[in-house]
């Protein structure tokens, strides 16, 4: 089954109950270098949204996730932190989860990259596309960084994009024009890692062929021709693929697969073949036979949400197989973010094809988040992370709610307006829908002991006639169309408000006639609520429990939706009395929370200038650096730091120098190494003596690597030898 994704459609008539569906979902994985953000978190809850409207219709729905492990950044990372890269993304995935549940994103199962499971899956996936000749190794000429002595990746290669000349670009595609290219077309590129120009190495390296004809061929189909991905996405496929003539022309002159590539590619064909592989040193898996070379994070990467799959039915005693082979008949879909649409709708599905894998359902994209209609900026404090909205103190289904309001089945950018979103906050969720539990539930708890009373059938008829009804709702979410959802249950919310005022229960209650027409008015308000909390479960599932369980409802499923008849709350049900469902938010709150952003983002900033105190190239060549040779090594007596070193700098008598080492390095140690000495520091007066000049150490500030460390010269190298 294929669920359209185009942005406009046509709701359908009541179809009644759905089928039942058995489906695979995954969201694209974070990268285990960072915090969780805003930006990240439109995805998950759009996602998270969908498979909980999923489970809801009574779906079999499996949402898997991982944190994304590989790669140099993380590499680089963890030795800046003098951590193991495991050590590192053990830490990150924890920090992850914690964000993740903070925003009530709830996988079934949320795994790593760095897995088993992914190692034997990318080996087996990598050898099926090699067997079936998908694989071509060449040697190639890359950008290598001369003073790190590595071969650099994409991204820490940046400079001018060859194409729309935007500056600051990354070595793999364009962010400005979305071009894709290699990193040695960058006009004057240069070193992220030490800001060094690169130069050219030749390495062999290891290409996924996409270019070859049956991939353009089967992508046509899976992706166009089948109508499965969203209109922008479709325009997008055919810049890289050709035009719908170009597909016919293709399909009536090639038969077979000899077709070459050339002759693809002047019919319209746009495909590259892709680079999988990477040189040591690097953080990954190595490819089989192939010592030295490694997975090209990005081959390894989409292959993580099967490894998460496969985890996570081993451990509940679900048959992968049925889920992931070619002919399966059940559903795959991955939600993702726009800029990653050529790896997840070109090489991730011809990959799985090819490989002997089922190609996805459907691909999902959606456009970046901005903030006050500006990127987020870290400067003005909307780059805003996960855990410092958290710890703030605001709701996260504040923003679950304002996400939900604004996201619809398009490719286009939505806009967090702080003020909007404090305004529709306060007053949809607050004005409006709590609103209807705060104005009828006391009346109940106070003068009926909370049991409700019956229903008036006609306002209940009312109230069906202002929104789309269970079903049509049911297919806003379906299509992700989550704006046009809260609409329709925002417009059901008026209703039941304007019910409330017209009978005015506050006057009711005064009036002993009227008893029983008051317990008919609130129960039947309060039986409305209990609807709109059903159809909002996807979206305020913390909110949504609480109220339901106030109301001791147990139905929860799409299908206890009906406004025909009392359902789990027949009169005579008694419900408990409401706290705080949830509160208004106050401006001093978002504020608060910019500053605290602005703040971490100053602190960083004075950490690293701290960190990272700039010199001239004058200022080093001042510097007398010489190698010494330790002589002598003895504690000063009436000293705890200091060390009385003699050390032979070349010069006609040895140097007496004051080094407050004592406690990382014992003196029998230090005598005989040749180390580095800074030999024109001023002397100085001590009460042990004269010190002449500065022995050099290295340690580890962050109080992770315990000692200190004196720097030592490889053999060959004599006393006096200035270090440049």
């Amino acid at each position: 089954m294929t669920t359209p994704g185009h942005a406009k459609f046509t709701p359908p008539q009541d179809l009644g109950p759905a089928p039942q569906r058995k489906m695979l979902v995954t969201s694209a994985l974070p990268y285990a270098n960072g915090d969780i953000h805003l930006g990240h978190l439109v995805e998950y809850i759009q996602t998270d949204i969908w498979v909980r409207f999923q489970k809801m219709r009574g779906h079999e729905v499996h949402y898997v996730c991982a944190d994304d492990t590989h790669g140099t950044p993380v590499m680089l990372r963890a030795e800046s932190q003098g951590i193991s890269p495991e050590t590192l993304i053990d830490r990150v995935w924890q920090e992850h989860t914690r964000d993740f549940a903070a925003f009530g994103v709830a996988f079934d199962h949320y795994y790593s990259t760095h897995s088993p499971e992914n190692q034997a899956l990318a080996n087996q996936i990598y050898l099926a596309l090699r067997n079936s000749g998908f694989i071509e190794k060449r040697s190639i000429e890359q950008m290598y960084d001369p003073e790190r002595s590595m071969f650099l990746p994409d991204r820490f290669i940046k400079g001018i994009c060859p194409r729309c000349k935007a500056p600051d670009q990354y070595g793999d595609s364009c962010e400005a024009c979305g071009a894709t290219y290699s990193p040695t077309d960058l006009i004057d590129a240069r070193s992220v890692v030490s800001g060094a120009k690169p130069i050219r190495k030749i390495s062999d390296h290891y290409f996924f062929k996409l270019s070859d004809p049956r991939c353009s061929r089967f992508l046509r189909q899976w992706a166009l021709l089948d109508d499965r991905l969203q209109v922008e996405a479709r325009n997008k496929l055919k810049e890289w693929l050709g035009d719908s003539e170009t597909f016919a022309d293709n399909d009536q002159t090639s038969n077979s697969d000899s077709q070459t590539t050339d002759d693809m590619q002047a019919k319209g064909s746009k495909l590259a073949d892709w680079d999988i592989s990477r040189d040591a040193p690097y953080f990954g898996f190595e490819i089989p036979d192939a010592p030295g070379k490694y997975f090209y994070v990005w081959l390894d990467a989409p292959i993580g949400y099967y490894a998460s799959f496969k985890r996570y039915a081993s451990d509940i005693g679900l048959d992968f197989d049925a889920f992931t082979k070619p002919d399966s008949p059940w559903e795959q879909y991955h939600f993702i973010g726009k800029d990653i649409l050529y790896f997840h709708t070109l090489f991730w599905p011809a990959m799985l094809h090819f490989s002997g894998f089922r190609a996805p359902s459907n691909v999902f994209a959606h456009g970046f988040l901005t903030v006050d209609g500006q990127k987020m900026s870290k400067s003005r404090g909307t780059f805003i992370n996960a855990k410092s909205y958290i710890d703030q103190g605001l709701n996260p289904e504040w923003l679950r709610y304002y996400f939900a309001a604004k996201l619809n089945a398009s490719m286009e950018d939505i806009d967090l307006n702080l003020d909007d979103f404090i305004a529709r906050v306060n007053a949809d969720l607050v004005g409006k829908l709590v609103n209807i539990a705060a104005r009828c539930s006391g009346f109940l708890i106070k003068k009926f002991d909370g049991c409700l009373g019956k229903t008036d059938r006609a306002a209940m008829a009312e109230f069906a006639k202002s929104w789309c009804g269970a079903e049509t709702l049911a297919q806003h979410y379906e299509h992700r169309e989550y704006g046009r959802a809260m609409r329709e249950v925002m417009a059901l919310c008026d209703a039941v408000n304007q019910y409330i005022d017209q009978n005015k229960p506050w006057e009711l209650a005064k009036l002993a006639d009227q008893q029983d027409r008051l317990q008919v008015v609130c129960s039947t308000a309060i039986r409305a609520f209990a609807q709109l909390m059903r159809m909002l479960q996807p979206i305020l599932p913390a909110t949504s429990k609480l109220a339901l369980d106030r109301l001791s409802a147990a139905e929860r499923q799409w299908s206890s939706i009906d406004f025909d008849s009392d359902g789990d709350l027949p009169p005579g049900h008694r419900m408990e009395a409401f706290q705080h469902l949830i509160t208004r938010i106050d401006r001093k709150q978002v504020d608060a929370l910019l500053e605290a952003n602005r703040s971490d983002q100053q602190a960083q900033q004075h950490s690293e200038a701290k960190k990272t105190q700039w010199i001239s190239i004058d200022d080093f060549a001042s510097l007398d650096l010489r190698l010494g040779r330790i002589l002598e090594a003895a504690p000063v007596e009436g000293s705890d730091k200091l060390l009385k070193l003699i050390i032979d700098l070349g010069e006609s008598k040895p140097r007496t120098i004051f080094s407050g080492i004592k406690a990382s390095i014992p003196p029998e140690r230090l005598v005989g190494k040749l180390t580095a000495v800074v030999a024109n520091l001023a002397p100085r007066k001590m009460k042990f003596g004269i010190s002449e000049g500065m022995l050099l150490s290295a340690a580890d500030e962050t109080g992770k690597v315990p000692g200190m460390f004196v720097l030592e010269a490889e053999v060959g190298a004599v006393p006096g030898m200035k270090i440049r």
